[in-house]
């Protein structure tokens, strides 16, 4: 009871148990940016096998999901202990390297773990104590998994876009963040815009310019923070992956177009949009509607 009221008086105490929690789930977030896409494909190429009559033996390897088997090196098997699995600071006392083979860990590792640990300390600090914060923290956690899958293998698993949908509308039953009709329209928005874009895209080229998963991500951003954020969280990504998209050219010096995912930047702009609605509506309105 005594740190229950600590954490809702104190803003210091709030935002460094959120911070110390967070870095435990950073870790258990790489487990799911790791095991989530391999347990899709195992499923994806079982269910492949099942419908065109073949054998499915060899594809039931074991067990394999967010919790089973323990986590290992890939490289040498070496089974991760409790003390090696400390998020960051396992990290820099193994000086990045496997303690097995000697291995280089990828520092993936460390900085999804600080960076959910940040996040989540700067939600913390904007929200305050309350069920508000729980529900913040739940959409940033998942947004850091969809960046990073996303990142690495292009995918927006329905597994993560499709709650985080559905919360969104759930929670705004009552108004938490927007009235239920706005968060409704954000949704359907959400989809349709992207989803428009799509087939206007594919009509005028013949490409797919884009997956179903961006439709859903942004589909999801609206239901938690309305239709109204839809404009920036649009506008906001496309400028994040295009900044990008250029560094990365001029980087690479290239001038060949890559597929680049889009949904890393959706989850940036918007957790900006979530975390700083009000100001960012505010900003909007002014130069939008100066008098």
């Amino acid at each position: 009871m005594e740190l229950i009221y600590l954490l809702s008086t104190s803003k210091a105490w709030l935002v460094s148990v959120v911070g110390l929690f967070a870095l435990l789930i950073g870790s258990f977030l790489n487990v799911v940016i790791y095991r989530l896409p391999i347990m899709l494909e195992r499923q994806w190429k079982r269910d492949c096998s099942e419908w065109l009559e073949q054998n499915t033996a060899e594809l039931h390897t074991g067990h394999f999901n967010l919790v089973i088997p323990r986590s290992q090196c890939p490289t040498c098997g070496h089974q991760i202990t409790a003390l090696e699995n400390i998020p960051v600071i396992s990290y820099l006392f193994l000086r990045g390297k496997c303690s097995g083979c000697r291995t280089p860990i990828s520092m993936q590792y460390p900085m999804v773990e600080a960076a959910t640990a940040l996040l989540s300390m700067l939600v913390a600090w904007q929200f305050g104590y309350g069920i508000e914060l729980l529900a913040m923290l739940v959409l940033t956690w998942t947004l850091v998994a969809l960046f990073m899958i996303d990142a690495k293998t292009m995918l927006l698993p329905d597994t993560l876009t499709y709650p985080l949908l559905w919360a969104g509308l759930l929670l705004n039953m009552h108004g938490m963040f927007v009235t239920l009709p706005d968060a409704v329209l954000g949704a359907a928005f959400g989809y349709l815009s992207l989803w428009s874009v799509f087939h206007l895209f594919r009509l005028l080229t013949g490409k797919e310019g884009m997956g179903f998963g961006d439709f859903k991500l942004l589909a999801a951003l609206g239901a938690w923070g309305g239709w109204q954020v839809l404009p920036f969280v649009i506008f906001a990504s496309s400028a994040f992956g295009s900044v990008f998209g250029i560094v990365w050219m001029l980087a690479k010096r290239s001038r060949e177009s890559l597929p680049m995912p889009f949904g890393p930047w959706l989850a940036m702009a918007g957790f900006v949009a979530l975390v700083w609605r009000e100001e960012i509506l505010t900003w909007m309105g002014r130069i939008f509607l100066p008098f």
